[in-house]
């Protein structure tokens, strides 16, 4: 077998001496929601793995599986494995990757959460809460200990049985081997507890006992916490003395983490730049005799094969990628690095939704865990499709018509396509958004679609064809504030656009997605941390070169800011940010914090004059001496196309934000222009 003259590295095969991966590529493990819902969900995680393997991914990692009911809950029961009739609905998963492509290994990740188990039977080496969950676990006693080993054991065992390749047992992240590790979770003073040696002994035994349930000719991964990235994590030596521990335990593979839950660094965010921690892997990698996988913002195959040209990694996880397009890897193969639709790292459909307790998908690729529910389906009447609107909804759906052989125009009134994802890749870390726009410009070469730029159309323009698609977006809303049309007073749209008109003094109206976006742009100075990892490192408190406690333990972040006073403004009296992201918006709030910009809730506006923005705070009369005020007071529905086309004829449907404005929601509209394209 040979590597790819695109990727040599990448397409290397791995010998691991009982067996031989195929490439570089792997499909890192993601929680899918699938597994909670019993054997219909396998069936379908079934599908949705088959895809990646077909795609061309060398191994293939599943979402967590807990191996006793300790670890989860009772609504999750199929998302456990510990007895032997729970093996079938795996065999779904393992038969359908061994049909698509029987060189994939397909492994399963064994997920003991501990104290973040979300259960009343959590439990944890000395019972300390974790900080993100309200449950006290309870403290293990030796029995505990002991069984809980030998349910890793059998865990794996079974996995075995179910036709896996492979196990990954996950030590990092808090959940419970991890806690056994860091002194701040463990504070026994047995054999368990107390020396690095005894802490990290629980590690050590899961790992020997796998082993000897399963023999020698059987995968066995272990992720460890390169970085937990918090000050009382572990310390360099620590993690170098637990890699080698681990791996003359029996370990196959080490896999690299550089997170805790708890953690308030970003790791997998869009602000994160690419690769940022591959070379925490590197340097272990040097310690270690056996393989090591890198991971965390690896979202092109350039950037895959730049770590393995460094020597920083052995294989490369790429999970979210794959989620965005399952056939990521086999288009790197043949050199079609344009068509693939690139993982921005924007978390919104599947982290969020991991954590929101919803089934995972993905904004770019909302058919990714419902293979078996949306096909696209060659049309069996061609017809002539005209689009207005080239945003998400409109590219979405215009695409997605044309794969399935539909004529399709696509109308855009400016010169360029994207929507508003133009503006959201102009915000620094967002510039991954640039990608997105490239795969849809890519795909409407690809797929014949007549676009016209610069060309707005009237309800006149659009009688002639068999079924118009209106997707004309959304246009801010002006709130009735007395004083609004004064000269300092701007739109998002137009700050956004050109922030060095905006002054010194900047009052920003409305703190939903949008408002944090400006406030970002405007407070901003340098260069991007998302594009620059030593920019990343400062703003953060990371410490790369000498590699502190935890990665940053005694690193104050270094922020540069643009000099602008900055008040972030709304009027709901509750925290800013409620409607960001579960996993990123906490980032957005201390970067902002950082940056110096002032956050006031519950505000009432009462005029704005030549002295400023006059406001009520607290039924207290304040005046804000500002010289640019932005209004992002969220949105309306752009339907007047609609309105008028719909009088005129029939078969005219309306989507996105023009069908209804809430926040700016891409992930909506691009599930909704897909799905209408898949029916109509």
């Amino acid at each position: 077998m040979s590597s790819s003259p695109h990727y040599p590295l990448l397409f290397q095969p791995l010998d691991l001496g009982f067996t031989t991966l195929k490439n570089r590529a792997m499909m890192g493990s993601m929680h899918t929601g699938l597994e909670d819902i019993g054997e219909a969900g396998y069936a379908k995680l079934g599908a949705y793995f088959a895809e990646r393997a077909k795609g061309g991914a060398g191994m293939i990692m599943t979402g967590g599986i807990a191996p006793n009911p300790d670890a989860g809950a009772d609504s999750m029961e199929s998302a456990m494995l510990y007895r032997e009739d729970q093996v079938h609905q795996h065999r779904l998963v393992t038969s359908a990757v061994k049909e698509a492509d029987a060189s994939c290994k397909i492994c399963m990740q064994i997920l003991h959460p501990g104290p973040l188990a979300g259960n009343p039977n959590a439990v944890s080496p000395s019972g300390i809460r974790s900080r993100i969950s309200p449950i006290k676990p309870r403290i293990m006693n030796e029995d505990d200990i002991e069984r809980t080993i030998s349910d890793f054991a059998n865990c794996a065992k079974l996995a075995q049985k179910a036709g896996y390749d492979g196990v990954e047992i996950i030590g990092s992240a808090g959940y419970l081997i991890s806690t056994f590790l860091v002194e701040k979770t463990n504070k026994r003073n047995d054999r368990w507890g107390g020396s690095y040696e005894n802490r990290m002994r629980f590690a050590i035994e899961v790992v020997k006992r796998v082993r000897e349930a399963v023999g020698e000719e059987f995968i066995i991964t272990y992720r460890i916490a390169a970085m937990e990235m918090m000050e009382d994590g572990s310390s360099w030596e620590e993690v170098v003395t637990l890699g080698k521990a681990i791996e003359n335990a029996g370990a196959t593979i080490i896999s690299t983490h550089f997170t805790w839950h708890e953690s308030q660094v970003p790791t997998i965010s869009t602000r994160v730049p690419r690769a940022a921690f591959a070379s925490v892997t590197g340097r272990l990698r040097k310690e270690l005799s056996i393989p090591l996988i890198t991971s965390n913002r690896i979202n092109t195959p350039q950037t895959a094969e730049d770590v393995l040209q460094k020597g920083w990694a052995d294989i490369v996880s790429m999970g979210r990628p794959m989620l965005a397009d399952p056939d990521f890897v086999n288009k790197a193969k043949s050199g079609r690095d344009d068509e693939i639709n690139t993982c921005i790292g924007c978390n919104q459909a599947c982290l969020d939704h991991t954590f929101e307790g919803k089934r995972v998908t993905c904004l770019v690729n909302p058919r990714a865990c419902y293979e078996t529910e949306i096909e696209i389906q060659p049309t069996t009447s061609a017809k002539r499709i005209a689009v207005v609107g080239a945003g998400p909804a409109g590219l979405a759906f215009a695409i997605t018509a044309a794969q399935r052989g539909h004529n399709v125009t696509l109308f855009e009134a400016a010169d360029e396509i994207g929507g508003h994802f133009n503006m959201a890749k102009v915000i620094p870390g967002k510039e991954e958004f640039h990608e997105t726009i490239r795969y849809y410009q890519r795909q409407i070469e690809l797929n014949k679609i007549t676009l016209r730029l610069s060309t707005p159309v009237s309800a006149d323009d659009l009688l002639g064809w068999d079924e118009v698609v209106i997707a004309t977006g959304i246009k801010p809303r002006t709130p009735a504030i007395k004083g609004i049309t004064h000269p300092m007073v701007m739109s998002y749209q137009e700050a956004i656009r050109n922030p060095a008109q905006v002054g010194k003094r900047v009052a920003i109206l409305g703190a939903g997605g949008i408002g944090f976006d400006v406030a970002e742009l405007l407070s901003h100075a340098g260069v991007s941390s998302g594009l620059d990892i030593n920019v990343f490192a400062r703003e953060w408190g990371i410490d790369f070169t000498n590699h502190p406690r935890g990665g940053v333990a005694g690193v104050e972040p270094e922020v540069e800011t643009s000099g602008r006073e900055i008040y972030l403004l709304q009027r709901k009296d509750q925290s800013l940010g409620k409607s960001l992201g579960t996993t990123t918006g906490w980032t957005h709030k201390i970067s902002l914090r950082r940056k110096g910009v002032t956050m006031m809730a519950g505000v009432h506006y009462d005029f704005i004059d030549d002295n400023g923005l006059h406001i009520q705070l607290n039924t207290e009369p304040k005046t804000l001496n500002v010289d640019s005020i932005v209004i992002c007071a969220g949105q309306e529905s752009d339907n007047a196309l609609y309105q008028a086309v719909s009088t005129k004829r029939d078969k005219v449907h309306l989507i996105g934000g023009a069908e209804l404005a809430q926040e700016i929601d891409a992930k909506r509209a691009i599930d909704q222009g897909f799905r209408l394209a898949c029916a109509i």
